[in-house]
């Protein structure tokens, strides 16, 4: 093999042990957060904080869409929440006739470690602390 060749097939390597290494801890951190969210139900299912019907939010319009979800909002805007079944939900979808007529259906995420990082500084927030404040709050979101 020519060192064209030799050095092309060393950077491709490299490019895919560092793709893998970001994968793995993509994956260790989704894992982590699965359990702090898991962690959130049991404690307030054992608490008996209440459930409602949640809702989904336009992106860009005013109002509310019924969903099928039933759960906990855990950020005072409605807009992230958890299901009972554990699953982490933006409850933000695209404004439609078929979503205000039928209700919307939004899928669940892989929720973040930090929750709102890369937006605006301050409303960043650890996960785990973003639910242990939604259970200290119990009932009233306000």
């Amino acid at each position: 093999m020519d060192d064209g060749l030799q050095w092309r097939e060393r950077q491709r390597r490299a490019v895919r042990a560092h793709a893998d290494a970001d994968e793995r801890r993509r994956a260790a951190e989704r894992a982590e957060a699965a359990g702090i969210v898991a962690w959130f139900v049991a404690e307030a299912t054992r608490r008996g904080l209440p459930t409602e019907r949640l809702h989904a939010q336009p992106y860009d319009a005013h109002g509310r869409y019924r969903t099928r979800l039933t759960g906990w909002y855990v950020d005072r805007a409605g807009v992230r929440a958890v299901d009972t079944a554990g699953r982490w939900y933006l409850l933000t979808v695209p404004a439609s006739l078929r979503a205000r007529l039928l209700g919307a259906d939004p899928p669940p995420s892989p929720a973040p470690l930090i929750v709102g990082e890369g937006g605006r500084d301050g409303d960043s927030i650890p996960l785990r602390t973003l639910l242990a404040r939604r259970l200290d709050e119990g009932e009233g979101r306000d």
